[in-house]
Protein backbone atom coordinates (compact mmCIF):
# COMPACT_ATOMS: atom_id res chain seq x y z
CA UNK A 1 0.00 0.00 0.00
CA UNK A 2 2.76 2.23 0.95
CA UNK A 3 4.37 2.17 -2.33
CA UNK A 4 0.83 3.09 -4.24
CA UNK A 5 0.33 6.23 -2.43
CA UNK A 6 2.67 8.44 -3.95
CA UNK A 7 1.47 7.67 -7.59
CA UNK A 8 -1.87 9.02 -6.57
CA UNK A 9 -0.75 12.94 -6.33
CA UNK A 10 1.26 12.57 -9.47
CA UNK A 11 -1.54 10.98 -11.37
CA UNK A 12 -4.58 13.43 -10.32
CA UNK A 13 -1.93 16.17 -11.57
CA UNK A 14 -1.32 14.85 -14.74
CA UNK A 15 -5.26 14.44 -15.02
CA UNK A 16 -5.92 18.38 -14.23
CA UNK A 17 -2.86 19.56 -16.62
CA UNK A 18 -4.89 17.61 -18.97
CA UNK A 19 -8.04 19.03 -18.21
CA UNK A 20 -6.48 22.22 -18.38
CA UNK A 21 -4.93 22.20 -21.49
CA UNK A 22 -8.42 21.21 -23.19
CA UNK A 23 -10.08 24.12 -21.42
CA UNK A 24 -7.51 26.66 -22.30
CA UNK A 25 -7.39 25.14 -26.13
CA UNK A 26 -11.47 25.63 -25.89
CA UNK A 27 -10.94 29.15 -24.77
CA UNK A 28 -8.54 30.07 -27.52
CA UNK A 29 -10.27 28.82 -30.10
CA UNK A 30 -13.50 30.58 -29.21
CA UNK A 31 -11.81 33.45 -28.98
CA UNK A 32 -10.30 32.93 -32.70
CA UNK A 33 -13.59 32.06 -33.52
CA UNK A 34 -15.17 35.44 -31.93
CA UNK A 35 -12.51 37.27 -33.71
CA UNK A 36 -12.78 36.10 -37.17
CA UNK A 37 -16.54 36.22 -36.95
CA UNK A 38 -16.42 40.10 -36.03
CA UNK A 39 -13.85 40.78 -39.15
CA UNK A 40 -16.28 38.79 -41.43
CA UNK A 41 -18.92 40.68 -40.06
CA UNK A 42 -17.13 44.27 -40.45
CA UNK A 43 -16.08 42.84 -44.51
CA UNK A 44 -19.12 42.36 -45.97
CA UNK A 45 -19.78 45.11 -48.41
CA UNK A 46 -22.66 47.49 -47.14
CA UNK A 47 -23.67 49.40 -50.64
CA UNK A 48 -23.77 48.11 -53.87
CA UNK A 49 -20.96 49.70 -56.73
CA UNK A 50 -21.90 48.44 -60.05
CA UNK A 51 -18.01 47.12 -62.16
CA UNK A 52 -16.38 49.90 -63.93
CA UNK A 53 -15.51 47.55 -67.18
CA UNK A 54 -17.26 45.02 -68.97
CA UNK A 55 -16.96 41.25 -68.45
CA UNK A 56 -17.27 37.67 -70.37
CA UNK A 57 -20.17 36.63 -68.39
CA UNK A 58 -22.44 37.10 -65.25
CA UNK A 59 -23.48 34.62 -63.06
CA UNK A 60 -26.41 35.01 -60.35
CA UNK A 61 -26.76 32.87 -57.24
CA UNK A 62 -30.50 32.45 -56.44
CA UNK A 63 -31.49 32.89 -53.10
CA UNK A 64 -33.73 36.16 -53.16
CA UNK A 65 -35.70 38.12 -56.22
CA UNK A 66 -33.30 41.04 -55.62
CA UNK A 67 -30.45 39.20 -57.24
CA UNK A 68 -32.06 38.49 -60.36
CA UNK A 69 -33.17 41.94 -60.93
CA UNK A 70 -29.80 43.53 -60.53
CA UNK A 71 -28.22 40.72 -62.63
CA UNK A 72 -30.51 41.82 -65.46
CA UNK A 73 -29.83 45.39 -64.56
CA UNK A 74 -25.53 44.81 -65.38
CA UNK A 75 -26.76 43.23 -68.73
CA UNK A 76 -29.16 45.89 -69.77
CA UNK A 77 -26.14 47.72 -69.22
CA UNK A 78 -23.86 45.98 -71.04
CA UNK A 79 -21.22 44.91 -68.57
CA UNK A 80 -21.06 41.29 -70.07
CA UNK A 81 -22.38 38.84 -73.03
CA UNK A 82 -24.29 36.52 -71.17
CA UNK A 83 -25.97 35.84 -68.04
CA UNK A 84 -26.34 32.20 -65.73
CA UNK A 85 -29.07 32.25 -63.40
CA UNK A 86 -27.51 29.18 -60.98
CA UNK A 87 -29.86 27.59 -58.49
CA UNK A 88 -33.15 27.74 -60.34
CA UNK A 89 -36.20 26.34 -58.11
CA UNK A 90 -37.02 23.37 -61.06
CA UNK A 91 -40.73 24.25 -61.15
CA UNK A 92 -40.06 27.56 -61.52
CA UNK A 93 -40.74 29.00 -64.88
CA UNK A 94 -38.91 31.54 -67.41
CA UNK A 95 -42.09 33.73 -67.73
CA UNK A 96 -41.66 33.69 -63.61
CA UNK A 97 -37.92 35.03 -63.80
CA UNK A 98 -38.98 37.42 -66.34
CA UNK A 99 -41.48 38.89 -64.09
CA UNK A 100 -38.56 39.37 -61.31
CA UNK A 101 -36.34 41.68 -63.87
CA UNK A 102 -37.36 45.24 -64.08
CA UNK A 103 -35.75 45.67 -67.22
CA UNK A 104 -33.95 43.71 -69.96
CA UNK A 105 -36.31 40.77 -69.81
CA UNK A 106 -35.95 40.83 -73.73
CA UNK A 107 -32.63 39.28 -73.10
CA UNK A 108 -34.01 36.10 -71.83
CA UNK A 109 -34.32 35.10 -75.47
CA UNK A 110 -30.86 35.60 -76.49
CA UNK A 111 -28.49 35.71 -73.60
CA UNK A 112 -29.84 34.26 -70.74
CA UNK A 113 -29.26 30.71 -69.67
CA UNK A 114 -30.65 28.79 -66.50
CA UNK A 115 -29.20 26.28 -63.94
CA UNK A 116 -31.94 23.78 -62.30
CA UNK A 117 -29.37 21.44 -61.12
CA UNK A 118 -27.95 23.31 -58.46
CA UNK A 119 -29.22 22.99 -54.96
CA UNK A 120 -26.03 24.58 -52.47
CA UNK A 121 -23.55 26.90 -53.27
CA UNK A 122 -21.11 24.44 -53.85
CA UNK A 123 -23.15 22.96 -56.98
CA UNK A 124 -23.93 26.94 -57.87
CA UNK A 125 -20.30 26.86 -58.12
CA UNK A 126 -20.00 23.67 -60.37
CA UNK A 127 -22.43 24.51 -62.18
CA UNK A 128 -21.06 28.08 -62.96
CA UNK A 129 -17.63 26.59 -63.54
CA UNK A 130 -18.86 24.52 -66.59
CA UNK A 131 -20.67 27.40 -67.95
CA UNK A 132 -17.88 29.06 -67.71
CA UNK A 133 -15.50 26.67 -69.92
CA UNK A 134 -18.20 25.97 -72.09
CA UNK A 135 -18.17 29.75 -73.56
CA UNK A 136 -14.16 30.07 -73.15
CA UNK A 137 -14.96 33.04 -70.57
CA UNK A 138 -11.83 34.77 -68.36
CA UNK A 139 -13.87 36.93 -66.45
CA UNK A 140 -17.39 36.79 -64.82
CA UNK A 141 -19.43 39.22 -62.48
CA UNK A 142 -20.85 37.16 -59.24
CA UNK A 143 -23.92 38.20 -58.25
CA UNK A 144 -25.24 37.18 -54.61
CA UNK A 145 -26.44 38.89 -51.38
CA UNK A 146 -23.51 41.12 -49.59
CA UNK A 147 -23.86 38.32 -46.48
CA UNK A 148 -23.40 35.76 -49.10
CA UNK A 149 -20.58 37.14 -51.63
CA UNK A 150 -17.77 35.67 -49.54
CA UNK A 151 -18.68 31.97 -49.17
CA UNK A 152 -19.74 32.30 -52.64
CA UNK A 153 -16.30 33.52 -53.78
CA UNK A 154 -14.20 30.57 -51.37
CA UNK A 155 -16.73 28.27 -53.98
CA UNK A 156 -16.26 30.04 -57.34
CA UNK A 157 -12.55 30.43 -56.75
CA UNK A 158 -12.01 26.64 -55.80
CA UNK A 159 -13.30 25.30 -59.02
CA UNK A 160 -12.40 28.25 -61.42
CA UNK A 161 -8.82 29.22 -60.17
CA UNK A 162 -8.11 30.79 -63.44
CA UNK A 163 -10.99 33.12 -63.72
CA UNK A 164 -11.51 36.51 -62.71
CA UNK A 165 -14.01 37.22 -60.36
CA UNK A 166 -15.65 40.32 -60.07
CA UNK A 167 -18.27 40.64 -56.79
CA UNK A 168 -21.25 42.71 -57.56
CA UNK A 169 -22.77 42.26 -53.72
CA UNK A 170 -26.87 43.19 -53.34
CA UNK A 171 -27.81 44.47 -50.59
CA UNK A 172 -31.14 43.41 -48.65
CA UNK A 173 -32.94 45.94 -47.00
CA UNK A 174 -33.81 43.89 -44.28
CA UNK A 175 -30.19 42.33 -42.68
CA UNK A 176 -29.09 45.15 -40.63
CA UNK A 177 -25.54 45.20 -40.91
CA UNK A 178 -25.43 48.62 -39.22
CA UNK A 179 -25.29 47.75 -35.15
CA UNK A 180 -26.36 44.10 -36.45
CA UNK A 181 -26.07 42.96 -32.56
CA UNK A 182 -28.57 44.69 -31.59
CA UNK A 183 -30.83 42.96 -34.51
CA UNK A 184 -31.17 39.14 -33.58
CA UNK A 185 -32.35 37.83 -36.76
CA UNK A 186 -29.21 39.87 -38.73
CA UNK A 187 -27.26 38.11 -36.04
CA UNK A 188 -28.14 34.52 -36.72
CA UNK A 189 -28.31 35.06 -40.26
CA UNK A 190 -24.48 36.34 -40.49
CA UNK A 191 -23.21 33.59 -37.71
CA UNK A 192 -24.81 30.67 -39.76
CA UNK A 193 -22.96 32.22 -42.88
CA UNK A 194 -19.69 32.28 -40.95
CA UNK A 195 -20.06 28.95 -40.14
CA UNK A 196 -20.45 27.96 -43.58
CA UNK A 197 -17.74 30.38 -44.74
CA UNK A 198 -15.05 28.41 -42.38
CA UNK A 199 -15.56 25.38 -44.66
CA UNK A 200 -15.21 27.05 -47.85
CA UNK A 201 -12.27 28.56 -46.87
CA UNK A 202 -10.51 25.38 -45.95
CA UNK A 203 -11.59 24.05 -49.05
CA UNK A 204 -10.74 26.32 -51.17
CA UNK A 205 -7.21 26.77 -49.02
CA UNK A 206 -6.28 23.17 -49.54
CA UNK A 207 -7.35 22.68 -53.10
CA UNK A 208 -4.90 25.95 -53.65
CA UNK A 209 -2.32 24.13 -51.56
CA UNK A 210 -2.39 20.74 -53.42
CA UNK A 211 -2.26 22.52 -56.70
CA UNK A 212 0.43 24.35 -55.71
CA UNK A 213 2.63 21.42 -54.57
CA UNK A 214 1.68 19.66 -57.83
CA UNK A 215 2.77 21.79 -60.28
CA UNK A 216 5.68 21.83 -57.68
CA UNK A 217 6.33 18.08 -58.76
CA UNK A 218 5.78 18.99 -62.21
CA UNK A 219 8.65 21.62 -62.81
CA UNK A 220 10.92 19.57 -61.20
CA UNK A 221 9.68 16.71 -63.22
CA UNK A 222 10.31 18.63 -66.36
CA UNK A 223 13.65 19.83 -65.12
CA UNK A 224 15.24 16.89 -64.90
CA UNK A 225 13.99 15.16 -67.63
CA UNK A 226 15.44 17.99 -69.42
CA UNK A 227 19.07 17.49 -67.80
CA UNK A 228 21.47 14.66 -69.70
Amino acid sequence: MSEEEPKSPSRFRVFVAGVRLIFDSLVLVLALLTIGFLIFASGIERSQQEPERATDGITVLTGGPARINEAMKLLTHQKAKRLLITGVNRTTSTEALKELASQGDQLFACCVDIDKEARNTIDNATETSQWVAQHGYHTIIVVTANYHMPRALAELGRVMPGVTLVPYAVVDSNVHLERWWVYPGTTKLLMTEYLKYLPALGRLGTTRAVSKMLSGKTTIAVEDASEP
